[in-house]
């Protein structure tokens, strides 16, 4: 039987009782890969006005002269900056005109803090030609409050003060025609608010003025 069913006489492994079947080999599986490093954690962000003392002769001829209605003497990437008292702030800066040479009123801004009891900062930037150096005044101030205009002091004051108003609604005490310079007189509210939506628009304005239904 066993010739019949294999008549070339040879012994396949699996007719071997003893031995085990031959497997064909399999390739070996590639090596793992290593994990790719993690990256690195980006450095932290330098904290918000992370600002160092500024000390220097200006600083000491103005804590002479004005004593505590200046509250703090910084400087932040180069930039120096004091904080007055509210009602400070004009003569601080008659004085730096007509004593220290800071003769050129470059901007005065806002920045609003509605969660704040003293809701906005006020920030007058000036800069002295013969000294090629620029500064900031700083002052903060309640909703309501109405700062003492400067343009009695620089006549630049007048519209860089109507802008303010404008946009954050900021009366100054004392200013020669305080009105709106970039927004119709007849606009409501001040868009540079933190209240005021970013999509806002004076519908009514709009409506009657531009014909239009939205201004969106």
């Amino acid at each position: 039987m066993a010739d019949e069913q294999n008549p070339g006489g040879s012994v396949s492994p699996s007719d071997s009782p003893g031995e085990p079947a031959v497997k064909p080999s399999q390739p070996a599986a590639p090596a793992a890969k290593p994990a790719p490093p993690k990256p690195a954690a980006p450095p932290k962000a330098p904290a918000v006005m992370a600002s160092t003392p500024w000390e220097d002769d200006l600083t000491r001829m103005l804590k002479e002269r004005f004593g505590e209605s200046i509250t703090e003497f910084s400087t932040y990437l180069g930039q120096p900056f004091l904080v007055a008292k509210p009602e400070a702030v004009a003569p601080v800066i008659e004085f730096l005109k007509l004593e220290a040479d800071f003769d050129y009123l470059v901007d005065v801004t806002a920045v609003d803090w509605p969660k704040r009891t003293e809701r906005f900062d006020l920030v007058y930037i000036l800069y002295s030609f013969p000294r090629n150096r620029r500064i900031r005044v700083k002052t903060a101030i309640p909703d309501g409050y109405r700062p003492p205009s400067v343009v009695p002091v620089h006549l630049t004051a007048n519209w860089l003060e109507r802008e303010v108003y404008d946009m954050f609604g900021i009366e100054f005490a004392g200013h020669p025609g305080l009105r709106r310079i970039l927004m119709p007189d007849e606009w409501q509210g001040h868009p540079l608010r933190k209240d005021y939506s970013i999509l806002q628009q004076d519908q009514q304005w709009v409506q009657e003025n531009l014909g239009i239904e939205s201004g969106q």
